[in-house]
């Protein structure tokens, strides 16, 4: 932390001319901003790691149901193909296709409900982000003043 305060108030000094002593306001907001931006990131990498658990029980749970359903429509298939080939492979088919679209349509809004809770999270972070500045425009317009 010293060191980053010591590059910004060498970063102060140079671009803008001013002499900005360790115990300046302005540093403060610094430090703010630095701890709002930490926080963020472990918010963010906390989603991340719950997505990432999500998607991998999903995945899990796709395996072992598209292994369930792969043997039941393939004994269906087998004891259907005695009778109707030809039946037994459309229906089976149809089935697959209306179990797939419904395990698809649930793991997509289970997907959108995490990517709404990482937007809102980047939307907090903007909205600090933006009143760390203003407060930093503030500060510096005092300044100046």
């Amino acid at each position: 932390m010293g060191d980053q305060t010591e590059e910004l108030l060498r970063e102060i000094a140079a671009k803008h001319g001013l002499a900005v002593s360790r115990d300046d306001p302005i540093l403060i907001l610094q430090t703010i901003n630095n701890r709002l931006m930490q926080d963020g990131a472990k918010a963010q990498q906390a989603q991340l790691d719950r997505f990432k658990e999500e998607m991998e029980a999903l995945s899990q749970r796709w395996s072992m149901d598209a292994r369930g359903k792969a043997e039941r429509i393939l004994n269906a298939a087998l004891a259907a193909a005695r009778e109707t080939m030809d039946g037994a492979m459309q229906e089976g088919g149809a089935q697959a296709a209306r179990a797939a679209r419904r395990e698809i349509d649930g793991a997509l809004q289970q997907l959108a409900a995490s990517v709404r809770a990482a937007h809102a999270v980047a939307l907090l972070n903007i909205a600090a982000g933006c009143l760390a500045i203003l407060a930093a425009a503030v500060a510096l317009w005092t300044v100046m003043r």
